[in-house]
């Protein structure tokens, strides 16, 4: 099974600690682009492929994501099909 497939399962089960790191190194396994619109977009940042887009916040202090944030990559993944 390889890493990306692990990190797809890890997604669905819905895990407390899903890092953004994971989501990240997900994100850009599935083929999407990170931006971050230039100095002044904070911790906000998009990945894109063709016209479908999602768009996170970096998680600070702390390096978890919310749990509102698993479940709305989870259905963003899911309905742009990527997974």
């Amino acid at each position: 099974m390889s890493k990306k497939e692990k990190l797809i399962r890890r997604l669905k089960s819905k895990p407390k600690d899903f890092t953004y790191d994971e989501a990240d190194l997900l994100l850009t396994s599935l083929g999407m682009r990170k931006s971050n619109k230039g100095r002044t977009s904070g911790s906000r940042v998009e990945f894109s492929i063709g016209d479908f887009k999602i768009r996170l916040h970096k998680p600070h202090p702390h390096k978890e994501l919310k749990k509102y944030q698993i479940s709305d990559l989870l259905d963003d993944l899911t309905d742009g099909g990527l997974i």
